[in-house]
């Protein structure tokens, strides 16, 4: 028997060709969209805000102590306090997780079906596409805000409510975007080859039409996430959103502008700019995206 000893091969470590990928394409995103790079910032810090709000917000939500009622900004309380005597700056932070639950979770249900039901509808076709497109003709004849609305007055108030309101409204936009992408795509070779091959309709669908379509699904999603905050505002603003004592920045104004926005502007001011920051930010990455995903526009990059 050799006693020789055995070389063994060591395998090199690869260099993280995959990181460098996402670096480089996030450097070119930054570089050749600046503004939507902005926009980006701008949701970042929100979310920032939303994940680390028991450690920034300094006082409890609901704590409240009626001899700092009305007290303006300072150093104590940065943003001032409410009638209540409430930290304004901690309801603001509360607030932000509200939004970004509600818009993240409502945007994800609602594309989500929307992009299944577009797949299906697109790609089968015949009856089942009929009756799809019906239904969706009958919810897109009612507003956005008025189908919530109704929702909610039917469901009650809460936050899981308020999701479920949001997101019905979203299903059949983006399932007649969907749709119309499936119609072209499916047309492509290696669809016909898949079928060609013996593939199943769920497989064709699965593996070969729905990775082609996740483009402007992205898009439609990303967009979708500041109607869907606006939508929150709206609905807590007119006392069908979330319920007291959440801190929802609808609910904020809902309460200051008719009673204190002379006497106190920053009851107004605050929850009104955070919404705004945090809708101008989804609207500015959501274009960006959309002139870098959608390829009639990638020719005047």
């Amino acid at each position: 028997m050799s006693t020789e000893p055995q070389q063994v091969a060591v395998p090199t470590i690869a260099p993280p060709v995959k990181t460098a990928r996402i670096r480089a394409g996030l450097w070119r995103f930054i570089t050749k969209q600046p503004v939507g790079a902005a926009g980006l910032f701008m949701v970042l810090l929100i979310i920032l805000m939303a994940v680390f709000a028991p450690l920034i917000q300094r006082y409890e939500l609901n704590d409240q102590d009626y001899t700092r009622r009305f007290q303006g900004p300072g150093l104590e309380h940065f943003m001032g306090t409410d009638n209540f005597g409430r930290d304004l700056w901690a309801r603001i932070v509360g607030g932000s997780r509200i939004s970004v639950q509600v818009g993240f979770i409502a945007v994800f249900t609602g594309s989500t079906l929307g992009l299944v039901l577009g797949v299906i509808s697109g790609y089968i076709g015949g009856s089942t596409d009929n009756f799809l497109q019906r239904l969706t003709e009958i919810m897109l004849a009612f507003p956005g805000l008025l189908l919530a609305l109704a929702l909610m007055a039917t469901l009650g108030s809460g936050v899981d409510k308020v999701i479920i309101a949001i997101s019905v409204g979203y299903i059949p936009r983006t399932l007649r975007v969907m749709r119309g992408t499936v119609l072209s795509t499916k047309e492509n070779v290696y669809v016909d080859a898949a079928r060609a091959i013996g593939a199943t309709p769920v497989r064709v669908m699965a593996r070969h039409i729905l990775p082609n379509v996740m483009a402007p699904y992205l898009i439609i999603a990303t967009s979708l996430l500041s109607t869907a905050i606006l939508a929150e505002a709206t609905l807590s603003f007119l006392g069908l959103g979330v319920p007291p004592p959440h801190p929802s920045w609808g609910r904020m104004l809902s309460g200051a502008v008719a009673e204190y926005a002379v006497t106190a502007p920053w009851l107004v001011i605050f929850p009104g700019l955070a919404i705004t920051w945090l809708v101008l930010g989804f609207n500015l990455f959501g274009d960006a995206l959309r002139d870098v995903w959608d390829p009639r526009l990638r020719g005047s990059q």
